[in-house]
């Protein structure tokens, strides 16, 4: 039996590492997305979930961005996923999940999966990505990251590193599940720390202004994001601010067999994006 993998924002950040990381050990792979990808998917379209699903066995599940209210409609694909035969899911959360405020979804959706029996499940509870300072996330607004953390740390995660564990969740789903991961990379660092080394990769000086939090939550609502997503980003600078941000774990290491991405690297790796932010 061929086995077919259907990868939910199969463009974006980890869902086109994923495919790739896949694909090149020889599993069929669909990506889906809302454009770009091998089959049209929008979570406010259900006529597009029939396609996506059909003849797959495994799925790689991210939820509606930006948004914080989807359980029901996970929920509903979730039971179109069990209708077609998948037989596991591999589920990307967030850091702390069991402790979002209860307007946000995501950790109803971890409870949902729970609730199956006709498949397996695997959590990948990822901290902050290292992709934020590269794109429009955290951009560089005059050679300066501007994030409320109030001197927090977080342990940044590179999302290679997260498509490299979803993928052996999903090669081997047997060996995972049921387990819920936490994903981090090797050492957790303030914002200034992260400054410093983009500044040192990049030759340029690059600065870090600790902004107000509601100010920030604000311009972000401001620049176009819907307005309930306050409590989205309120909670994830709260989570650093508190203290209580992500911290290394090995669980990326215990499933890969590598360690992850250090900070350094990521941005070595990225140095041309900040020159070229900075020109």
């Amino acid at each position: 039996m061929t086995n077919t993998t259907l990868v939910l924002g199969g463009t974006g950040r980890t869902g086109s590492s994923l495919a790739r990381r896949l694909a090149e050990r020889g599993v069929t792979t669909r990506t889906a997305a809302r454009s770009g990808a091998d089959v049209r998917f929008d979570w406010d379209d259900p006529a597009t979930h029939h396609e996506a699903l059909t003849g797959v066995d495994r799925l790689y599940l991210v939820t509606p961005v930006p948004r914080v209210a989807y359980a029901d409609q996970v929920s509903g694909f979730l039971d179109l996923a069990e209708k077609a035969g998948v037989q596991h899911v591999t589920f990307l959360s967030a850091h702390n999940a069991d402790q979002a405020p209860a307007e946000i979804d995501i950790a109803a959706v971890e409870a949902d999966l729970t609730t199956r029996r006709t498949f397996t499940h695997s959590v990948l509870r990822a901290a902050w990505v290292m992709q934020n300072f590269t794109d429009d996330h955290i951009p560089l607004i005059n050679g300066a990251i501007m994030v409320p953390s109030r001197s927090g740390a977080e342990a940044f995660v590179d999302a290679d590193d997260i498509a490299a564990v979803a993928a052996e969740t999903l090669l081997d789903p047997g060996a995972h599940a049921g387990a819920r991961y936490s994903l981090t990379g090797p050492e957790a660092l303030r914002f200034d720390e992260v400054a410093a080394v983009i500044s040192a990769v990049s030759g340029d000086p690059v600065t870090y202004h600790d902004l107000d939090q509601d100010a920030w939550i604000g311009g972000a609502i401001a620049a176009g994001l819907p307005e309930d997503y306050a409590v989205m980003l309120r909670w994830l600078t709260d989570t650093i601010i508190s203290g209580n941000g992500s911290v290394p774990t090995g669980n990326v290491e215990q499933v890969t067999g590598r360690r992850p991405t250090t900070f350094r690297e990521f941005a070595e790796r990225n140095a041309h994006v900040w020159r070229r932010q900075a020109t």
